[in-house]
């Protein structure tokens, strides 16, 4: 199996990039790396919160981890996994942050100790603050699987003569997983969660540049999926949005009173869309007040 890393587009603000960085951000930008099995699991994940910390000048990076190359029903291979880097840089481009693909084939991702190796090299490499990705409980292997090397590599990351070659980090980072409905052997836990209404648009928008995943159905689509006429397929986009729209305002309703916890009653009542974190026992344990200097947005007016 190939581990060749295939580095993509660096999207950073270009207000980043030239050194000018917004109102709000801190003098020492925070550095978030989020890892996904597949070109599209961060961006359902973590994308509006990755677009609030790119607009304060945080340093931002999504990994997949897999190429997602037979994740669709129609094609596979090489041209998928193209298709899939394409989708992967768009998405990049409209969040304002950077992302890369790792060169291993969708669905045979394991926790080996060589892929231990290389998300440890990819956590150090970006001097992360904070590490978001999948809890180990899933229904897909490959989320178990990142999961994992996520866990394993929580400690590793400080330990100076494991994958040398990398510098180790000083201090371990935050964890953070994903949300999900998953009870076996233990369920989720809202620790954050970051209300996204002002950037709800903009994560809409990076679904939408994932056609192959939403509009088409991805590994379990089919033609149906994909009308002909215009006003077919007019539909479909509505359909879909409108799906991933009712998917992201379900978070701020179940979990109303750790928005409430976190941002003041009037503002965690009036949330609409939020995204929820469960902070892993395995990094860093942030206090109330590192999570605020985290998580920037709680204070904001």
């Amino acid at each position: 199996m190939k581990r060749s890393v295939v580095v993509i587009a660096g999207a950073l603000l270009g207000a980043v990039a030239a050194g000018a960085v917004p109102a709000g951000a801190q003098d020492a930008p925070l550095r978030i790396i989020a890892f996904g099995a597949h070109p599209d699991d961060n961006e359902l994940k973590v994308a509006g919160t990755a677009a609030k910390w790119a607009a304060l000048g945080h340093q931002v990076k999504f990994v997949a981890v897999t190429n997602g190359d037979i994740g669709h029903w129609r094609e596979a291979g090489g041209p998928l996994a193209r298709r899939r880097l394409a989708e992967s840089q768009e998405t990049a481009r409209i969040l304002g942050i950077t992302t890369q693909v790792l060169d291993i084939h969708d669905g045979e991702l394991e926790a080996t100790l060589e892929n231990r190796r290389t998300i440890t090299r990819l956590i150090r490499e970006w001097k992360a603050d904070i590490v978001l990705g999948h809890r180990t409980n899933d229904y897909h292997p490959d989320h178990r699987a990142v999961g994992q090397l996520i866990q394993d590599a929580s400690y590793m990351v400080t330990v100076p003569f494991f994958a040398p070659d990398a510098p180790h980090l000083p201090r371990n980072p935050v964890f953070l997983f994903y949300q999900d409905g998953f009870t076996a052997p233990n369920p989720f836990q809202p620790d954050v969660v970051v209300a996204i209404d002002d950037v709800l648009e903009k994560k809409l928008a990076a679904v939408e540049a994932l056609p192959s995943q939403f509009y088409e159905g991805g590994a379990n689509g089919g033609t149906q999926l994909v009308p002909s006429d215009e006003a077919g397929k007019t539909r479909r986009k509505t359909e879909v949005r409108e799906s991933f729209t009712r998917r992201f305002t379900g978070t701020a309703t179940q979990y109303r009173a750790k928005l409430v916890e976190l941002y003041g009653k009037e503002r965690g009542d009036a949330v609409k869309a939020a995204e929820a974190f469960m902070i892993s026992e395995y990094g860093r344990r942030p206090d109330a007040e590192e999570i605020k200097r985290l998580f920037p947005f709680f204070s904001a007016k």
